[in-house]
């Protein structure tokens, strides 16, 4: 009898798991558009999570009895929204507060049938908006962003940032707080306005993703999960913007950056740079994907930065190898994306392709020439593709000194490590030279 308790009580807690599982996935996925769907609703995106969160939990609570209900998403929005009832007719203040905001959207969304298996709207693309507002610092835009359409947890978004969970809990407080106070509107910009906005909501995906494409510092040299969730966040907003061609070459260049990442560390963690991977491990369903939105980006009307990065990332993952890759059309490309959107990490890029093409010292002029700017001081990528350019010279003392610098720079373990098998290797030569 006890045997059979054990087993019963062992069933029971795998059937929780199971549905924990459940709740935990389904979250993940409708975690943006039932928080989208709320805001439009009750105009108030603490209120929304608050609630949204509440639903999770009822949902923890009633599955594992009732099952997982056909529409998972629309039954937790029907809980949310009556716990946001709930909480405002319980609260004075909040009532007074939203009762305009509540107004507005019953005129513009009809009351929800009671039994809970309507479609949830899909809001998000308000939502990105309203995250990713010019009101907002660039830092606030990102973490609002992971916390409300990637379903981050305030604990993950801290790591995301590497800072204590409390800091970024308060920063997310303040960052709301400043949305209801400035009554930034949850709304889609008009065709006007959204040629000016969607650039900051772009970018808010792209930083995301830059994050998980070379952690800024830590034991690993990627953050795939931060990398995954910008390529569905980007996948999400190519959706709900399908004319946009930006967003296609955002997306393509996520994809076709993202398709190396198995090869871009070696079995030991170390960082393997682009001419040393093996090209077999690259993604080529995924290549071909970026490729294909690639094409859209650039068809139509003059390209934007997006889809000219996506271009240059694509002739990188079309060539055999480094030495068969496309040097004059990269230059070329960066030549156009220099003007489009100047900047001195593109102006570094293409100094590093055009001593692809026309050796290194013609690579190590142009580097010299971007020298005194400031927003290259603490970029480690600088000095070290100084380093590597006096390396191919012979200037084996002078590249050490720009591996040191380097190395001082860089915050990823991975690419500590890189830089010192490099000053290590610069060093012998030296040494051997003066011999």
């Amino acid at each position: 009898m006890v045997t059979d308790g054990r087993r019963e009580h062992h069933g029971d807690e795998q059937a929780v798991a199971v549905v924990r599982t459940s709740v935990e996935a389904v979250f993940r996925e409708e975690h943006g558009r039932l928080l989208a769907t709320l805001v439009r609703r009750f105009g108030d995106l603490h209120l929304a999570e608050e609630v949204a969160a509440e639903a999770v939990e009822a949902a923890l609570r009633h599955w594992p009895v009732s099952g997982v209900p056909t529409r998972p998403g629309a039954w937790l929005l029907t809980t949310a929204r009556r716990r946001a009832v709930d909480r405002i007719r319980r609260d004075h203040n909040l009532a007074l507060r939203l009762a305009v905001l509540q107004a507005e959207a019953d005129r513009a969304d009809p009351a929800p049938s009671a039994d809970g298996d309507q479609e949830l709207p899909d809001d998000r693309l308000a939502l990105f908006f309203t995250c990713a507002h010019p009101a907002l610092t660039a830092q606030d835009r990102v973490a609002l962003t992971l916390r409300c359409l990637a379903g981050l947890t305030t604990a993950e978004v801290a790591r995301a940032f590497l800072v204590p969970e409390a800091t970024m809990a308060q920063r997310i407080v303040r960052t709301k707080r400043k949305i209801r106070d400035a009554r930034i509107p949850f709304r889609v910009p008009g065709i006007d306005e959204l040629q000016q906005r969607l650039p900051g909501v772009l970018q808010a995906v792209y930083s995301i993703f830059t994050e998980g494409y070379a952690a800024s510092s830590g034991p690993d040299l990627q953050r795939l999960d931060l990398a995954e969730e910008a390529i569905r966040l980007a996948r999400i907003l190519r959706r709900l913007l399908p004319a946009q061609r930006e967003v296609a070459g955002l997306l393509a260049l996520l994809l076709l950056v993202h398709a190396r990442r198995h090869a871009r560390t070696g079995p030991d963690g170390v960082a393997v740079l682009l001419d040393e991977q093996d090209r077999s491990r690259w993604d080529r369903p995924m290549i071909d994907e970026g490729c294909a939105l690639a094409r859209v980006a650039l068809t139509g009307g003059p390209p934007g930065p997006y889809g000219l990065q996506a271009a240059i990332a694509a002739l990188h993952d079309e060539a055999p190898d480094l030495a068969g890759t496309d040097w004059p059309q990269i230059v070329a490309l960066y030549d156009v994306l220099l003007r489009v959107a100047p900047s001195p990490v593109v102006a570094l890029n293409r100094a590093v392709a055009v001593a692809m093409r026309d050796g290194p010292a013609a690579g190590l002029v142009l580097l010299d020439d971007i020298a005194g700017d400031p927003r290259l001081r603490t970029y480690h990528l600088y000095p070290a593709s100084r380093a590597d350019l006096l390396s191919r010279l012979g200037r084996h003392a002078d590249a050490a000194g720009a591996y040191r610098q380097a190395l001082e720079l860089a915050g990823s373990e991975p690419d500590r490590d890189h830089l010192r098998r490099r000053l290590d290797a610069a060093q012998a030569a030296a040494a051997t030279a003066t011999d």
